[in-house]
């Protein structure tokens, strides 16, 4: 045996603690060179699952700790959503103003034979939308809507007489003013709010149908085109109705009626948005002959 060997003193075995653990490799003078290397190795391992620990873990608490805004997930505020629930309500056909009493002449054009079918009746229907009422209704809806929201009482009165002058018969004097005013009750009685009483009462008078609207859903603070678009489309679901009981048409016909009407809809309402009071007129002659002649129609289902 060398010599040098003679002179190693026997060292005790080296326990590893928790303490020893740090986040780099430590020096360790032994005299054993494979035991040195078991150190080392024992060391640099442990710390590197502590590093690794901590790496995992970091990104999990920054992904979770702010959760997106409510809005960015169903892609609407809560004041959009009010806005369309009361749109949904009042234009819905169950809101009780009794429009399914009225039929705007259609029952004398079913009797005439001017509408005989679905496709006669979507022919009918679009051109008293583009050409007659529905175009009408719709200006009288913006401008009572914006007389209303600026707080300009006498450009509102004045809107509101001429719509009440403006329509061809006397029962589509009745059909317009019996909704317009049961509109009005049903909206002070269930869906009130501040500042709907000044404007209803600057009116001053008769108030139509389409300026009822206008004119509360201002006071609601509804955005005009929304309330047009659900407003023409509400005005063209009640025809439709009338129409499939004088026909009659089944439910799914009427359904693909109001589908081929949906382009005249918002081609009409996108008119009305962007016109003025110097713009209110109608082609619509046959459908105004219509709702005089009803008034002396032998048998009638409807009012109007």
């Amino acid at each position: 045996m060398p010599a040098a060997a003679t002179r190693t003193r026997r060292t005790a075995p080296l326990t590893i603690t928790p303490r020893m653990i740090i986040p780099r490799p430590i020096m360790v003078t032994i005299t054993t060179t494979t035991m040195t290397t078991t150190v080392m190795m024992t060391v640099i391992t442990m710390t590197s699952i502590a590093i690794t620990t901590i790496i995992t873990t970091t990104p999990m608490l920054m992904t979770t700790s702010k959760p997106p805004p409510i809005q960015d997930r169903n892609g609407m505020t809560q004041g959009e959503a009010a806005a369309l629930y009361r749109l949904m309500t009042w234009l819905s056909p169950s809101f009780p103003i009794g429009a399914f009493s009225y039929s705007s002449g259609i029952e004398w054009a079913v009797e005439a034979g001017d509408i005989a079918d679905a496709a006669s009746l979507r022919d009918w229907l679009a051109a008293m939308l583009a050409d007659g009422p529905g175009f009408c209704d719709g200006v009288f809806l913006a401008q009572a809507h914006r007389a209303a929201s600026s707080g300009d009482d006498a450009g509102l009165r004045e809107i509101a007489e001429l719509a009440a002058a403006f329509v061809p018969s006397r029962e589509r004097q009745l059909e317009t003013s019996a909704q317009g005013r049961a509109f009005i009750d049903i909206a002070r009685a269930a869906w009130h709010c501040d500042g709907l009483d000044r404007v209803i009462a600057g009116c001053d008078g008769t108030i139509v149908y389409p300026v009822a609207v206008g004119l509360v859903s201002a006071a609601h603070a509804i955005p005009l085109a929304p309330t047009m678009h659900a407003f023409l489309h509400a005005l063209a679901s009640n025809w439709i109705s009338s129409g499939a009981r004088l026909i009659p048409l089944g439910q799914t016909a009427s359904q693909r009626v109001l589908a081929l009407l949906e382009p005249v809809v918002v081609s009409t309402g996108k008119r009305a948005l962007d016109a003025s009071l110097d713009d209110l007129g109608g082609a619509t002659f046959r459908a105004d002959l219509a709702s005089l002649r009803h008034e002396t129609q032998y048998t009638r289902l409807f009012r109007s």
